[in-house]
């Protein structure tokens, strides 16, 4: 039975998810909303693009894929929660188009994220 080590949990998380932000910015562009759910704008797939980009470069880094999995649970959360306080929320909306869907995918991604980082125990 081949064991799977721990820095390949945290490496292939970030790397998924990072894919994953490339996709949407990209869909975004040509499909809104995304999967009829997820409304977007043009600031809000940029973001998404940037942001993918950077999370797999530093998942491919030697032992960055952790701390780049627990900013990206600090930065869901904080995303999640701004949107419900007043005046950040409509900020958020009226630059990013962050609407309530995206606010709990948001908030999903930031506790997973940080489940991985800080839940997968080390070797």
């Amino acid at each position: 039975m081949e064991v799977i080590r721990i820095a390949d949990v945290q490496k292939t998380y970030a790397l998924v998810l990072g894919a994953v932000l490339v996709l949407l910015g990209l869909v975004g562009f040509v499909n809104n909303p995304v999967l009829g759910l997820f409304g977007v704008n043009a600031l809000q797939n940029v973001v998404h693009l940037l942001g993918g980009a950077a999370i797999i470069w530093f998942g491919y880094k030697g032992g960055a894929a952790k701390p780049t999995n627990m900013w990206l649970g600090i930065a869901g959360l904080l995303l999640g929660v701004l949107w419900y306080i007043p005046g950040a929320g409509g900020l958020l909306t009226q630059f990013f188009g962050i609407d309530a869907n995206i606010t709990y995918l948001h908030l999903a991604v930031g506790v997973i994220s940080l489940a991985v980082a800080y839940g997968v125990k080390g070797e």
